[in-house]
């Protein structure tokens, strides 16, 4: 047992014997930032994007994350100290949660993040803190994948974790990752509502007979419901990731069609707004906060945007004026760090006031609730000695987020040009994935954490220079196309064995120049390289499963320590508050 392993364990018995919601010796501090005043006629609490982490994780905030045009300076385009200047005073413990700033000395003081056997006994408590009755729990998606559990049980683990939490409505994302059936058969058995007014069946589909909610409208879901909170009515309509076919397989769901669809969603707010009367109109979306921002300034007769998918942690709200008055905007963070809180008073033209607090989960100042402990602990027993399994131990700290490449990116891209033979490697710019502390072991649990998917595959081929120029630009237009409704929400491919430049403010198709690869030589448009990556998203590929691949390499190598990332060299954002000790180079 190391010196961390057993402070956890200390920590842990401290939860046990702790009195109430709150672990003993640390009671105070978490009074301070857990015990809100009471405010208002209805509580409305928020998570999303946890990405089936059940246990309590480290998650390292990101250090870039670029704004550009109307989104430059604005949250969450700004990081590090710039986000610190505008917060003004605010604890070190917040600092901690909301920056990537000192991290590794921040995180063994504060400890670990999320855990739904916490976050249930501080959801408890939030519900417990207003009348029976005027309390929602909204869940954003990305709930079902993200860990080697939610994959062998397809979801499950997730769905029936949700229900002890209490979970009253969600929408999705991920979720569509898994088979039509999986997924109607894990909405069967959630006990809430799983709500996607831009979710429809294509004319084939239902002209076959698929099952949907409404034939007349082809509505997949149900596009919103209305839940009755002491007497207020609070409107409540699912937004789920526009993109679903295109940034994951349509062979998953073929028989559905996503998009934005700001039109039919102005239609329903006025339809909800006239026959409905609703003291209150939320969004439960999983757009990407820049979508929202933008939708927000479209649509008019939403009070709130509840969001999730790009895993910002926007620690206050943001209004956006539109032709009917104002929107609330926020985004609620990933990988159950935070829990929102927004608190409503209503008048007599709806909503008259409202309080809204981002909560970090700080595991080691909650108890754990048993009952949600003993089903983690259940879900997890049939597989923990593969995922117990040490694979080797990280001399540096190993995290996921930012534009590009992240430490475990890095080993990812490395492990595949090792164990695969090949000249270069690609691996997707996911905001999914844990980070693991300098000195921890690296388990395959970590390690699913970062690649657990439905298609994992890995593939070698062949690719000219053209062909990788073509990627790198599509993905970064993707990322840093003017228009939010453009950008997908996912960062920049990462890339190992070959580096470039990268101009974020040129226009499409001119963004990417002076490929090298990694032995100094300029590649050509026209020269072959062989290429390995995973994830494709157009047709399954032959290969094992990535996982398998690094696992591989991280038995062989024992100890892993990551000193430099293949990140490109950034043109003409060198001021821009979103980058922040960028190991990559700036011109």
């Amino acid at each position: 047992m190391n010196r961390r392993e057993f402070i956890q364990l200390l920590l842990q018995g401290a939860a046990i014997a702790g009195t109430g919601a709150y672990v003993g010796s640390v009671g105070a501090s978490a009074r301070a930032l857990y015990d809100l005043e009471s405010f208002g006629s209805a509580r409305i609490l928020h998570m999303t994007d946890c990405h089936a982490q059940l246990q309590p994780i480290y998650f390292r905030e990101p250090n870039v994350n670029i704004g550009l045009g109307e989104a430059l300076g604005r949250w969450p385009h700004v990081v590090g100290r710039n986000l610190l200047k505008e917060l003004g005073n605010i604890s070190a413990r917040d600092a901690h949660a909301f920056t990537y700033l000192d991290f590794v000395q921040a995180a063994e003081k504060f400890g670990r993040v999320g855990g739904f056997a916490h976050i249930k006994t501080l959801i408890d408590q939030l519900r417990g803190a207003v009348p029976d009755g005027s309390s929602l729990l909204l869940d954003g998606g990305d709930t079902w994948q993200g860990s080697g559990t939610a994959l062998w049980t397809r979801g499950r683990d997730m769905v029936e974790a949700t229900n002890l939490l209490g979970v009253d409505i969600m929408t999705g994302h991920w979720e569509f990752t898994y088979h039509e059936e999986e997924i109607l058969e894990n909405i069967k058995a959630f006990n809430g509502e799983f709500l996607a007014h831009n979710t429809y069946a294509t004319e084939d589909a239902l002209f076959d007979g698929v099952p949907v909610y409404d034939e007349d409208t082809g509505h997949v879901f149900k596009p919103y419901t209305i839940r009755e909170l002491k007497g207020h009515r609070v409107a409540v309509i699912g937004q789920a990731f526009p993109y679903t076919p295109i940034a994951n397989p349509k062979r998953f769901i073929p028989n559905w069609t996503f998009g934005i669809r700001d039109e039919e969603l102005s239609q329903l707010v006025a339809t909800i707004r006239a026959e409905e009367k609703p003291d209150a109109v939320i969004l439960l979306s999983h757009n990407g906060m820049d979508v929202d921002l933008k939708l927000a300034s479209r649509v008019s007769g939403i009070d709130f945007i509840l969001g999730g998918h790009t895993h910002d942690g926007v620690p206050r709200p943001m209004e956006v004026e539109n032709s009917g008055g104002k929107t609330i905007v926020t985004n609620a963070g990933s990988n159950g760090k935070f829990v929102a809180v927004l608190d409503l008073e209503f008048g007599a033209n709806g909503v008259s006031d409202y309080r809204y607090r981002l909560l970090p989960v700080f595991s080691n100042l909650l108890a754990p609730n048993a009952a949600m402990q003993a089903h983690i602990d259940a879900v997890r027993a049939p597989y923990r000695e593969v995922l117990d399994e040490e694979l080797a131990v990280a001399d540096s700290l190993l995290y996921r987020r930012g534009n590009f490449n992240g430490s475990f990116d890095q080993l990812i891209v490395d492990a595949m040009r090792q164990e695969l033979d090949a000249q270069i490697a690609l691996s997707p710019g996911f905001r999914w994935g844990t980070t693991v502390m300098p000195g921890e072991a690296i388990t395959m649990d970590r390690l699913l954490d970062q690649t657990c998917m439905t298609y994992p595959e890995t593939y070698v081929r062949q690719m000219t220079g053209g062909e990788l120029r073509t990627v790198l630009e599509s993905v970064a237009d993707n990322l840093f196309n003017a228009d939010p409704y453009y950008q997908q929400g996912g960062d920049m491919v990462r890339t190992g064995g070959f580096n470039y430049r990268l101009d974020p403010l040129a226009a499409m198709g001119s963004r990417v120049s002076d490929m090298t690869l990694a032995n100094g030589k300029r590649m050509q448009d026209s020269a072959s390289y062989k290429v390995a990556g995973w994830a494709t998203v157009g047709s399954q590929s032959t290969g094992e499963p990535v996982w398998e691949v690094v696992a591989r390499h991280l038995r062989s190598e024992k100890t892993v320590r990551i000193e430099r990332l293949e990140s490109p060299t950034l043109m003409n954002v060198a001021s821009n508050p979103g980058i922040a000790d960028y190991r990559g180079g700036l011109a």
